[in-house]
């Protein structure tokens, strides 16, 4: 039996409606997998869909993006979708880096943008 995708789910304050919007037009793709979250994303999120079967972490600056960063190098994250925020300055700045670094180096497919998250989650094999 093989495992459910995990998808792990961020947004900074400025996106997080965003995020929880994204996550309501797919719900149904969302729905077949695994969600991990940072903290008040994971709460938006499951406003949003609550059917959705998401785990809230920390929050981004109280080490969410760190246990993330956690989980996809020990492979059980399949897929970051971050929107972030390029307007605001983030004081966590050096997590945010961290945790796209350890995508880039585990070669996890990652989405910063809107337009990007839907283009993978359409992407065949889902």
């Amino acid at each position: 039996m093989s495992r459910r995708k995990c998808i792990a789910l961020i947004a900074h304050d400025e996106k997080k409606d965003d995020m929880a919007a994204f996550a309501l037009r797919n719900d149904a793709i969302l729905s077949r997998a695994r969600i991990v979250a940072t903290g008040t994303t994971g709460s938006r999120v499951l406003e949003a869909c609550p059917g959705l079967d998401v785990t809230r972490l920390k929050s981004g600056p109280l080490g969410g993006d760190q246990q993330i960063g956690a989980l996809i190098a020990t492979g059980e994250v399949d897929l970051l979708i971050f929107f972030v925020d390029p307007l605001t300055p983030m004081p966590h700045d050096v997590d945010v880096k961290a945790l796209m670094r350890l995508a880039i180096v585990y070669d996890i497919p990652m989405a910063l943008t809107r337009a990007t998250a839907e283009r993978l989650l359409a992407a065949p094999g889902d």
